[in-house]
C-alpha cells in the first residue's frame, strides 16, 4: 500500500465510491440541501495547510517524498506547529469537501478511507524514518505536537 502516495488511494476512493452511488442513484446527504457551497468551501479551504507545509518543505531544502532515502530536515514550523501531517489533514479534508460538493452519502465513505490508509499504513511508516533518522529530536517533537490535530 506504501507504494501508491495518499493521492492516488484518494483519487481511487472517491472513484469507487462515485460508482457505488452511480449505482444507487445518488442517493443524497439529506442533512445538507445547500452541499454545493459547502462542499466547494471545505475543497478549496483544505488546501491552504497543504500548500504551507510544501513551503515550509521547500523552505527549509528536504525531501517531500516521503519514500526518499532520507530527509535533510526534520520540518517543525508553519503548519506542523499544529499538526505533524498537514497535508494528510488538508488531502482527507479536500475528500470530504468533494464527497459533500457531489451530495451523495456513499461519497462520505471516502474521507473515511482515505484517513485509515493514512493513518495506518503511510503515517506509521513515516514516523518510523524519522525517528531513525532524527532520534531524541523527533521524539520531542512528536511529544510536542499531534499526529492529527
Amino acid at each position: 500500500m506504501l507504494r501508491l502516495p495518499p493521492p492516488i488511494w484518494a483519487m481511487v476512493f472517491l472513484g469507487l465510491t462515485a460508482a457505488a452511488s452511480w449505482a444507487l442513484d445518488w442517493p443524497p446527504i439529506p442533512w445538507l440541501p445547500h452541499h454545493e457551497a459547502v462542499g466547494v468551501t471545505i475543497f478549496f479551504v483544505s488546501w491552504i495547510l497543504p500548500v504551507l507545509a510544501f513551503r515550509s518543505f521547500r523552505l527549509m531544502g528536504t525531501e517531500i517524498d516521503p519514500m526518499s532515502e532520507r530527509n535533510y530536515a526534520l520540518v517543525t514550523d508553519g503548519p506542523y506547529r499544529l499538526t505533524r501531517n498537514p497535508m494528510y489533514l488538508g488531502l482527507t479534508f479536500a475528500t470530504l469537501g468533494m464527497a459533500i460538493w457531489v451530495g451523495a452519502w456513499p461519497m462520505l465513505i471516502s474521507p473515511l478511507l482515505v484517513f485509515s490508509v493514512c493513518n495506518w499504513v503511510h503515517i506509521p511508516f513515516e514516523e518510523a524514518k524519522m525517528a531513525r533518522q532524527f532520534g531524541a529530536e523527533y521524539e520531542d517533537y512528536a511529544r510536542r505536537v499531534r499526529r492529527w490535530v
